[in-house]
């Protein structure tokens, strides 16, 4: 890495400062405007210079995991960086979690993390963890700052190395020493980082070929993933026109719902494990893939060797390292998904005048569609988690501001197929690490950041106890977020593949003892309400709205409903199941076309 500035590269003589006031400097000229954290003994000099300043707003939160997911929700619907602070030891680990899920999710934050004074590191000292060690595999990359020197190169450095490339989570160890010693602050504009250059540039000759293929292409499709949102909403944009241009069809992973349109008439819906018939079979049977900011995971491919195996695959992605990690393809360019996307759409305008004639690509789509592969059956004896997720989109729709973030089970599919995203940053789920816990303090960042927001959290019963006292931390700073529980009494994903593969021999799924969700709003000091018939839904929907307080609703919902359609694992994207009476066709033309309905 680089050297500290030297005073005669300035303008002027650099400020002193004690490390704790060089970190909020360094924060404030970075633009951070809010915190998430719980203070302890090793950063006691940090929350010391919070407390003489008052441009940065912190949030206290109730565990430390929680911080590091608000700090997920506010970057995910700002595209900023988000910033935790936490203390040594358990303060540390306890964030690792959280870590991972944005390094899985390519989410930009610096977390900043208290280490015992430099002279104890290494003698197992109270509250000690070798942080950088542990986090090495959790993060984009790690500091340990050891000289006080350094430290206003290593956090600028941070903030460039987060957000810059494909984004990602950036740990700053501090010993308290070095918080305490004094020493020269540097601005962002001096500290430039030398050795850290990601190719965002894509190839140009590369983008040429792209559009050769896509030219020539009869059954062709955009799969497009949360690079496209990472770029910025200027991608999206560009993704849209492009979409409409081509007349091709367009399909989201579970992490890029929002990056296209889901009301325009070329989305056929999110595809992978419970993605839609349509996305599934169009990704199966395609002759061009045009893959952007996605990374071809095992819950979007199904079995390698049968993924979209008559195509030829494009992949733009900023990371090459995700180049040919899992599927190979024909060709890959490197670079940014917004410049790929602005330099894809301006080749195809200089070059095709019609678009291409896929007539018939589009009648066998629409063959698909119309098996409505999300219909369910509603009655008046029980909710279906489905009705009431449609009567939540029904209660919302035309509202511009507002965010939904789930949890992490049936009730986080279901919530990516009935609630449609129109823009990008308003979906904020947990998608490579599965994280139980995530979507309330989620939902918390994001309220943060967008004070006049509806921010609704999509729950399950068992996964909103995993970090359930982040009420607290909504009460405190009043923040109206609304947690609308699809309450099944059961780890419903889990009962899933259990019933489906493991004989019905649910094993620890279900949940003998789940509190009363209304008094436990109210001992937060929120407000609760419950579902528990058919002619329930609307009137709580539309309390939960209209409450200016963090609230829970709990939807008693049908405990057997299983979620589908569904790619068994090992399965290829023409074998899935669309309901529980499903069965594989022996009609070899039908199996073409899928898992079929008898």
């Amino acid at each position: 890495m680089t050297a500290a500035p030297t005073t005669d590269q300035t303008t002027a003589a650099p400020k002193t400062m004690t490390g704790a006031q060089l970190v909020l400097e360094a924060l404030a000229d970075q633009g951070v405007d809010t915190i998430f954290g719980y203070p302890g003994g090793a950063v006691l000099p940090i929350y010391d210079a919070l407390y003489q300043q008052n441009r940065i707003k912190h949030v206290l939160v109730r565990h430390e995991q929680a911080a590091v997911h608000a700090a997920e929700g506010y970057a995910r619907s700002t595209g900023k960086v988000g910033v935790v602070l936490v203390t040594s030891g358990p303060g540390a680990t306890n964030a690792v979690t959280g870590l991972v899920d944005a390094l899985m999710d390519s989410i930009p934050l610096v977390c900043l993390t208290g280490q015992v004074p430099t002279h104890l590191i290494g003698n197992d000292a109270f509250q000690e963890a070798d942080t950088t060690g542990i986090t090495r595999p959790a993060t984009k990359h790690n500091y340990l700052v050891k000289d006080v020197n350094q430290l206003a190169r290593t956090m600028h450095e941070a903030f460039f190395v987060a957000r810059n490339g494909r984004p990602g989570p950036v740990v700053v160890d501090l010993p308290k020493d070095v918080q305490f010693a004094s020493g020269p602050y540097y601005g962002p504009d001096i500290c430039k980082p030398k050795n850290y250059k990601p190719q965002t540039e894509p190839d140009h000759a590369a983008i040429e070929r792209a559009i050769d293929l896509m030219v020539k292409a009869e059954r062709p499709i955009f799969y497009t993933g949360g690079g496209v949102i990472n770029a910025g909403p200027r991608a999206s944009e560009l993704l849209t026109e492009l979409v409409r241009l081509t007349g091709f069809p367009c399909t989201n992973t579970l992490m890029g719902l929002g990056a296209f349109p889901a009301s325009d008439k070329q989305f056929v819906g999110m595809l992978g494990m419970h993605g839609t018939y349509e996305a599934n079979l169009a990704m199966h049977g395609c002759d061009v893939m045009i893959c952007i900011g996605a990374r071809f995971d095992d819950r979007v491919t199904g079995k390698t060797s049968a993924f979209s195996p008559n195509s030829k695959k494009i992949h733009v992605d900023i990371d090459a390292s995700s180049i040919n990690k899992n599927i190979r393809v024909d060709l890959p360019i490197v670079g940014d998904a917004g410049r790929a996307l602005e330099l894809l759409l301006a080749a195809w305008k200089k070059r095709v005048a019609a678009k291409p004639k896929i007539d018939a690509w589009w009648k066998q789509i629409e063959f698909w569609r119309a098996r409505d592969c999300l219909r369910y059956g509603q009655t008046k004896d029980v909710i279906k988690p489905q009705y009431a997720l449609e009567r939540l989109r029904a209660a919302i729709q035309g509202r511009d501001d507002v965010f939904i973030s789930t949890e992490v089970g049936q009730h986080q599919m279901w919530a990516a197929q009935f609630l449609p995203f129109n823009k990008p940053n308003r979906w904020l789920t947990s998608g490579g690490l599965g994280t139980m816990g995530y979507g309330l303090p989620a939902a918390i960042g994001a309220q943060i950041a967008n004070p006049g927001a509806l921010c609704i959290d999509v729950a399950g019963e068992a996964s909103i106890l995993m970090n359930i006292q982040e009420m607290a931390t909504a009460v405190q700073y009043r923040l109206p977020v609304k947690v609308f529980i699809l309450n099944n009494q059961w780890m419903g994903m889990v009962r899933q593949w259990q019933q489906l593969l493991h004989g019905e021999r649910y094993s620890q799924s279900y949940s003998e003892s789940l509190p009363d969700f209304v008094k436990l709003a109210d001992a937060f000091g929120g407000v609760g309400m419950r579902a528990e018939k058919y002619d329930d839904v609307d009137r709580v929907i539309a309390e939960m709205l209209a409450a200016d307080k963090p609230c829970i609703v709990d939807v008693a919902v049908d405990p057997n409903e299983n979620c589908f359609p569904m790619i068994m694992g090992g399965h290829a994207h023409n074998e899935m199941l669309l309901g529980p009476e499903d069965r594989k066709s022996q009609d070899p033309t039908a199996r073409e076309e899928g898992m079929v309905l008898v």
